[in-house]
């Protein structure tokens, strides 16, 4: 929308300045002792992040370095200065409270810690003064710029760079402040030069509630409240025979006993053998399901030339550890 080109010009420019301002001490930037490594975007929403973030954190974890990832919880309803999720053995807090995504991430890596707050150098703080020295993930962290980063990651789609600022387009910030980033993923793209790695989405298959794997169901109907829900269509369309249809809330929706019969309902008219969502939704789930058995279709993220992806990122978090 062209009208709106100015407004988001305006936009622009104070994140711009906002990031002089951190750049040239105006505000403060708050270190931990650990290393921190940053995964954020330039879009709002459905940029592939969070699959980022559980991939670093099995990464490190399977590196043998203790991990904690740092969340602000959004759309939770906590309010305090930091919420334990996961104390890397138990997951401490359902979704109403820290947000669907913290604790997706707690059930999906359980050695890791999962913590939320507003400020995520106070949030890290607090995890080093109960748990000890470890390598931060900073979930959404691009815009953070009060907690120095050792290695920022930046996930982004083809579309971005050709993108502009709110409200114009999708963007936080000018496309330019990629620039900032030490690595970028590329959505769907193929690997550029330098710091470019492209990434892309691959199907884990279907999983029951319990966690164990299960046979894909023949006529499924999809429940989905995530930013780009054709991502997940398209993703279980290549992985079942037929649709028997889906139902698509806003982005972190949280269906209610009612709304979640009225699915079942639908559901069942149509003839299909299974209810599927994702491991987001699925944190999120109100406790009565009705009848249909309910499974959750995982993904995970491939990055092109992975071995040196990993490097880079060991070799980061190993540096400063």
């Amino acid at each position: 929308m062209s009208w709106l080109a100015p407004l988001g010009a305006v936009y622009g420019a104070i994140g711009a300045l906002r990031v002089e301002a951190y750049r040239s001490g105006v505000f403060g930037v708050s270190r931990l002792q650990g290393p921190v490594i940053s995964v954020g975007n330039l879009s709002v929403g459905g940029s592939g992040k969070t699959p980022v973030v559980a991939f670093l954190a099995r990464l490190l974890v399977e590196a043998g370095l203790p991990v904690a990832i740092l969340s602000r919880g959004y759309r939770g309803a906590y309010r305090g200065e930091c919420l334990i999720v996961s104390d890397g053995e138990r997951v401490l807090a359902e979704a109403a409270e820290a947000g669907d995504e913290p604790v997706m991430l707690a059930h999906g890596i359980p050695a890791a810690i999962v913590a939320v707050g507003p400020k995520r150098d106070v949030v890290g703080r607090a995890v080093e003064a109960r748990f000890g020295r470890r390598v931060h993930i900073l979930d959404d962290g691009f815009q953070h710029l009060r907690l120095h980063r050792d290695l920022d990651v930046l996930c982004v789609e083809p579309g971005d760079l050709e993108d502009r600022p709110l409200p114009a387009g999708r963007l936080r910030e000018w496309p330019s402040a990629r620039r900032r980033a030490d690595l970028i993923l590329v959505n769907g793209g193929p690997a550029g030069t330098g710091p470019e790695f492209g990434v892309s989405r691959t199907a884990l298959g279907f999983f029951g509630l319990d966690g164990r794997e299960q046979a894909a169901p023949r006529r499924p109907w999809l429940v989905s409240a995530i930013a780009r829900p054709e991502r997940f269509e398209a993703d279980v369309r290549r992985s079942v025979p037929q649709l028997a249809g889906l139902t698509q809330f806003p982005d972190h929706h949280a269906s209610d006993a009612s709304e979640w019969a009225a699915v079942v309902a639908r559901a069942q008219a149509a003839g299909a053998d299974a209810l599927v969502v994702t491991a987001k939704d699925a944190v999120r789930l109100p406790p009565e399901r009705g009848t249909l058995p309910v499974l959750v279709f995982r993904i995970a993220v491939a990055i092109d030339d992975a071995a040196a992806f990993r490097e880079r990122i060991l070799a980061v978090a190993r540096r400063a550890a």
